[in-house]
């Protein structure tokens, strides 16, 4: 399957939620196949891109209640949606990619398991490969995200959040 993208413009926190909200919409849509084999979804860009406020987003439209937080010291914050497994990782503070394997991560990523993970750069090599990749950059105005798919679930989900960004656009 070639490797399929696409970019948004995320004018404001407004924009950069919507991104979140289609990306809830799309794992939704996905759901079967996640079941089946999981999906991995790396978040990148720099502090205060908005990586963390998609995660938010996502989590909310998918009905989480709670407080969302950042993974940052803990690492990892898990969550129930339904019969998928979230996982939001942020490896900003590994310091050794083997740190990933050492505290036992890998057993999260499979079946029924949708792992967001924040810094995938820092757990290279130990990581799974993503499904999709979304790298978040502050622009002129706003932040600009350019989201990758390198599977085909990847790509059924960047086609939905595609139809979803465009449905909000006009």
């Amino acid at each position: 399957m070639p490797v399929q993208s696409a970019e948004f413009a995320l004018a404001d926190e407004d924009a950069t939620a919507r991104l979140g909200q289609a990306l809830a919409r799309a794992v939704q849509g996905a759901a079967p196949a996640i079941a089946r084999q999981g999906l991995v979804v790396a978040l990148s860009g720099d502090l205060g891109a908005g990586k963390t406020s998609v995660v938010r987003a996502m989590l909310r439209t998918l009905g989480v209640t709670g407080t969302v937080r950042s993974p940052t010291f803990t690492l990892v914050e898990p969550y129930v949606v339904s019969s998928l497994n979230f996982y939001h990782f942020d490896f900003y503070r590994l310091v050794d990619p083997e740190e990933f394997s050492s505290a036992g991560f890998r057993d999260m990523f499979g079946p029924a398991s949708v792992c967001l993970v924040e810094w995938p750069d820092r757990a290279a090599g130990s990581l799974p490969a993503a499904d999709l990749r979304i790298a978040l950059r502050v622009a002129d105005l706003g932040r600009q995200a350019s989201v990758t798919a390198a599977t085909e679930l990847g790509d059924a989900c960047l086609q939905r959040i595609a139809i979803e960004m465009a449905r909000h656009a006009a």
